[in-house]
């Protein structure tokens, strides 16, 4: 069973296989993974109920202490990260100050490490609501979220919590006009007795139209990298991912394969 949980609000840096040298931001609990999904491959474990009023969210005040004062030890240091990236346990957009935040970071980023890219991990969930929307768009990466090309394979992998579907989450990326990353994680397994896997023929070409509609700068391809909550759940080799990618390349799209 995975449960690996960030233990402050300010983290790193880490050398991210995807980022590089990466400061991380985590605006949710340090012992509680608070999150819109329940992803089966989640390295945060598994979602519980409940919401983010039972847990004590840090305030844009105690964040700004805690990462002015990690940006200046760095800086002294000689210390430069090529990302300042919003990760943590769960989804960094449901803190209800992150408009704030996020005006907040970029002035810290401009005044300490102005080469950095301010960088949101996100499933997309909270684009709907437009003061979200408005806060990522400051962002100079945003990597989105999309593990599948049918509402059933969304359902079975991502476990979104309500009523949502693949569709809200394509109309929310389509929102960026072009201006956004793509995080897909490929995966098979069989979870509570069922096959799970957004591998197949059907379920690619699925996904692919849905990358025709988003149009994004480019796709991030990758394997599971840790522990993960459900198990019988097989890691991609590097070959297959590769051969995923071919495809998204022949449709028109380039693409980075971390295996």
């Amino acid at each position: 069973m995975a449960g690996f949980l960030f233990s402050d609000m300010v983290f790193g840096p880490v050398n991210s296989r995807r980022l590089g040298v990466s400061l991380g931001i985590n605006l949710l609990p340090t012992d509680y993974k608070f999150c819109t999904f329940n992803c089966v491959y989640c390295e945060c474990g598994w979602t519980k109920s409940g919401d983010g009023n039972k847990f004590p969210l840090p305030s844009t005040g105690e964040l700004r202490e805690k990462l002015e004062a990690k940006m200046k030890d760095l800086a002294d240091q000689g210390i430069l990260p090529d990302a300042i990236t919003f990760a943590g346990n769960g989804e960094p957009t449901l803190h209800p100050e992150f408009p704030d935040i996020m005006d907040m970071v970029i002035t810290l980023r401009d005044k300490y490490f102005p080469d950095a890219r301010i960088t949101v991990l996100s499933n997309a969930s909270q684009v709907h609501k437009e003061k979200i929307f408005m806060a990522l768009r400051k962002a100079d990466q945003n990597i989105l979220k999309l593990d599948a090309g049918t509402d059933e394979t969304f359902r079975k992998i991502n476990q979104p919590k309500g009523n949502l579907t693949i569709r809200d989450v394509v109309d929310s990326l389509k929102k960026f006009e072009g201006k956004l990353i793509i995080q897909t994680l490929f995966m098979e397994g069989t979870i509570n007795g069922q096959k799970v896997s957004n591998t197949g023929q059907e379920e690619i070409g699925k996904w692919i139209e849905h990358l025709r509609e988003i149009n994004p700068e480019y796709v991030m391809i990758y394997a599971i990298d840790r522990e993960t909550p459900a198990e019988n759940i097989r890691k991609l080799s590097f070959r297959e991912l590769n051969e995923i990618a071919d495809k998204v390349e022949l449709a028109g799209f380039r693409t980075k394969v971390f295996g």
